[in-house]
């Protein structure tokens, strides 16, 4: 898929080095409780082709048009919130390309691809509280805070994953402003 500046491609196996790459950025690997090792990222990278192929929509690596540099990674997921099954939107941008909104193009994209391709009717993305950034990205992409839920993951202050973590719930819908 191509976007204005970047060129999203579905993650393989294959992948598990520039995976490993996006994981190794301070600023992500602040947002999953440290860096990954090679096993983490190979792992995920061999999940990651494999949801292509089950259901059809995955996560992507970014890479600029331009030059081919690897900018981050991004994309949709199917899942289960709340006890119901849904789309979930994600990205993670390196640091030299942070504040330059890849971001912002990459969610569109998922959400352009999730109405148009996967005939979707809503999209969901979830983070921290406490994680402004990938806040105002939802906001960017047109989606609007509907709530909150509690997971693990981290909490403001606390060092490490918590076992139960208050995460800022956003969602677009296929007929909203920017869906």
């Amino acid at each position: 898929m191509l976007t204005r500046r970047l060129v999203l491609r579905p993650v393989t196996a294959a992948d598990a080095e520039d995976v490993w790459l996006v994981h190794q950025d301070p600023h992500i690997a602040r947002w999953y409780a440290g860096a990954w090792s090679p096993e983490q990222a190979r792992r995920w990278a061999q999940e990651a082709e494999e949801a292509w192929r089950r259901d059809g929509v995955g996560k992507w690596l970014a890479h600029r048009r331009e030059d081919g540099e690897l900018v981050g990674r991004g994309g949709l997921s199917r899942t289960v919130l709340q006890e119901r099954p849904c789309l979930e939107l994600g990205w993670a941008v390196r640091t030299p390309f942070r504040g330059a909104g890849y971001a912002t193009e990459i969610g569109r994209a998922g959400v352009r691809f999730a109405f148009e391709v996967l005939g979707a009717q809503e999209v969901l993305s979830f983070t921290e509280e406490h994680n402004t950034a990938s806040r105002a990205v939802m906001e960017r992409v047109g989606m609007r805070h509907v709530g909150r839920v509690v997971r693990p993951g981290l909490v403001e202050g606390l060092d490490g994953v918590q076992e139960s973590a208050p995460f800022a719930l956003y969602r677009i819908e296929r007929d909203a402003p920017g869906g």
